[in-house]
């Protein structure tokens, strides 16, 4: 396989512009000859639609939420990056690119980072006029407060819920489009597999979720957008449907999937509370601006936080990283809140947290401000947890939050199969081994507003490839082979439900995959996770049947693909013989515990190539090449 990131020529600063001068361009009457699918309507995909369909191309859309409204871009609350400098304190285009490239532990590749930081500052203006209520401050100016990984202020916010915010924007712009005729949305609609004609992506097969009806959907081009993976891990901040099926079906008709031992675990997430539970919850990194992180020195100190005083108190963030203190990234955090819960330190059920205390920030500024900034955030945890954290330190620790991998893609977005476009954090392209918060949504809405309308056009104009059939051999040959799996799924009749197996799963990846990974606990799951499928295809009961609304059946596809795919997200992790961002390999790290990079083998990116059931998959490399930045030991201290 061979990897281009056709990445354009010249100085950093002036590859995109350079590459939106020379790109070829479809003609506005031209437009409305192609139709392209949208699957997922999250943030990247609901902003890709809207704004191809502006641009006159026929969009058809799914979503397997009743709304796109549900997305699981609502969840991220804190607040997105943008270059603006409202602040006065020292931003610019190329320090939030530094930022991104040093959080990702120099992982990434430049072109797509500085450009990310490029149109950052547009994605503010486009929001704003489509009505976003970001926080402002007392002249007019759009506030900013700061997210880790960065000495500047550039987090954009709407309260605690910027997510919910700038989809809504989105939302908006896709029903517009919608109600023109423009776009054509199929909800409660799930992609089962990819189309693929003569090496171009052509079409796609559904299921619709209500009535059980497999389609078939053919157009000029794909464009997925379905978000990360981190349920893999079955226990994680994501929603309970966020799955890797999209993404896994294309890698299993050829897309190269990229980096997928890349998972963020984030540092402000309530604790797991028992076996009952299918999520957790996540509290936003923005409570590290004002929350102070802490636990007690000595091992074992049950006391009530109130009752230990200060000189008692270990602040180790504060301590170990004195120039980032509470907002060092969120690898970073995360093992250092790992490190003194191993020691005994923890605080909490099992000894399984620490505390994110707000008391100061309460005496400084007064309740009634902390609750302006963060309310909805306490009342979320009040309702959880029973406690007020207005009066007593919130208990947070690591879990499983976003996946940097996804489907390998070049710079114009677009994979290894022709005319298939991955965005957002289904891709692997902007983060490297590590997000900085507050980087999501920007990428989300970098990709979908400002970059795949240049680039699919380009794509059109150089392919005169005809739109297939709706009969073509291919899209027959692809609903067979769901109808085939479906079928096989609802024969077993086994005696286990399909999550028995999803948490298997899940402890085998935490356990073995997780914060920390060694040889041999990663060879350790390589041996358990076979067993788990197989037994899965045994043993599993599917009730119900294909054609009616069917929740075991949808929830039984993706923990099929995730069994299959969490071998492949521990083969790269085992692969990859060093420590970067999230992937922590223990026998890699500095005398004072932080990760430890191989530059000399490991600066590239690990593109794998599906070979078959049976076969290894083969893993290729696209090499880093650092033109811009010098490569250095990533210090937060």
């Amino acid at each position: 396989m061979e990897l281009k990131s056709n990445v354009p020529s010249g100085p950093l600063e002036q590859k995109w512009d350079k590459h939106k001068a020379e790109i070829s361009l479809i003609n506005p009457a031209n437009k409305r000859k192609y139709n392209i699918l949208v699957v997922g309507t999250g943030l990247a995909g609901a902003s890709a639609a809207a704004s191809l369909a502006e641009l006159g191309y026929n969009v058809t859309a799914f979503c397997f939420h009743d709304s796109p409204r549900r997305a699981h871009s609502i969840a991220a609350q804190g607040g997105i990056n943008a270059a603006k400098n409202y602040q006065n304190d020292g931003d610019s285009v190329w320090r939030l690119f530094y930022d991104t490239i040093k959080g990702g532990d120099f992982r990434a590749r430049e072109a797509n980072v500085y450009r990310l930081a490029q149109v950052s500052v547009n994605i503010i203006d486009q929001c704003v006029a489509q009505g976003v209520p970001f926080a402002r401050e007392y002249g007019g100016l759009l506030s900013n407060r700061s997210f880790g990984g960065a000495q500047v202020s550039r987090t954009f916010y709407a309260r605690g819920q910027t997510g919910q915010q700038l989809l809504l924007g989105a939302y908006s712009a896709l029903s517009r489009q919608i109600g023109l005729g423009n776009v054509k949305m199929y909800p409660r609609t799930e992609m089962l597999d990819l189309v693929v004609v003569d090496g171009h992506a052509k079409g796609i097969i559904t299921r619709n979720l209500v009535s059980g009806e497999i389609q078939r959907h053919v157009g000029d081009a794909v464009v997925l957008a379905t978000g990360g993976y981190g349920n893999v891990f079955y226990l994680s901040t994501n929603a309970v449907g966020s799955n890797v099926t999209a993404t896994y079906r294309a890698y299993k008709r050829g897309a190269a999937f990229a980096n997928p031992c890349y998972t963020q675990i984030h540092p402000t997430c309530i604790p797991v509370s028992g076996e009952h539970q299918s999520k957790l919850t996540l509290m936003s990194e923005s409570l590290r601006n004002d929350g102070r992180v802490w636990v007690p020195k000595k091992k074992g100190d049950n006391r009530p936080p109130d009752q230990i005083p200060e000189d008692e108190r270990d602040y180790y963030l504060e301590r170990k990283y004195p120039s980032y203190g509470n907002l060092a990234p969120r690898d970073i955090s995360s093992r250092a809140a790992k490190q003194v819960c191993d020691e005994g330190r923890g605080v909490g059920p099992g000894g399984l947290g620490v505390y994110l205390d707000f008391s100061e920030v309460i005496k400084r500024l007064g309740e009634n401000v902390v609750r302006e900034r963060y309310g909805n955030l306490f009342d979320m945890y009040h309702e959880i947890t029973n406690e007020n954290p207005y009066a007593v330190p919130m208990r947070i620790y690591p879990a499983v939050h976003y996946t940097m991998g996804g489907l390998w893609v070049d710079y114009n977005l677009m994979s290894n199969i022709p005319g298939l476009f991955v965005l957002g954090e289904a891709n692997f392209s902007d983060h490297g081994a590590n997000r900085l918060g507050a980087s999501a949504l920007m990428q989300g809405l970098a990709d979908g507003y400002f970059v795949i309308p240049y680039t699919i056009g380009d794509y059109f104009a150089r392919n005169k490839i005809a739109r297939p059939s709706i009969d073509a051999p291919e899209v027959k040959q692809a609903e067979a082979d769901t109808r085939n799996q479906i079928a096989r799924m609802l024969s077993i009749k086994g005696k286990h439900s399909v999550d028995v197996f999803h948490r298997e799963l899940g402890r085998v990846m935490w356990e073995y995959c997780g914060m920390a990974r060694t040889d041999a606990s990663l060879k350790k799951a390589l041996a358990e996770i076979p067993e788990i499928r197989a037994r899965f295809w045994k043993e599993v009961h599917v009730t119900g049947g294909g054609e009616e609304l069917n929740l075991a059946l949808e929830r039984a596809g993706r923990v099929a693909d995730f069994l299959e795919f969490g071998e492949l997200l521990c083969l790269d992790a085992l692969e990859r013989r060093e420590s970067c961002g999230g992937h922590f390999r223990a026998e890699f790290q500095t005398e004072d515990g932080e990760a430890k990079r191989d530059d000399d083998a490991f600066c590239h990116v690990a593109a794998w190539e599906y070979q078959g059931p049976e076969r290894k998959p083969v893993r290729n490399v696209e090499p880093l090449d650092f033109q811009f930045v010098h490569l250095a030991t990533r210090s937060y201290k």
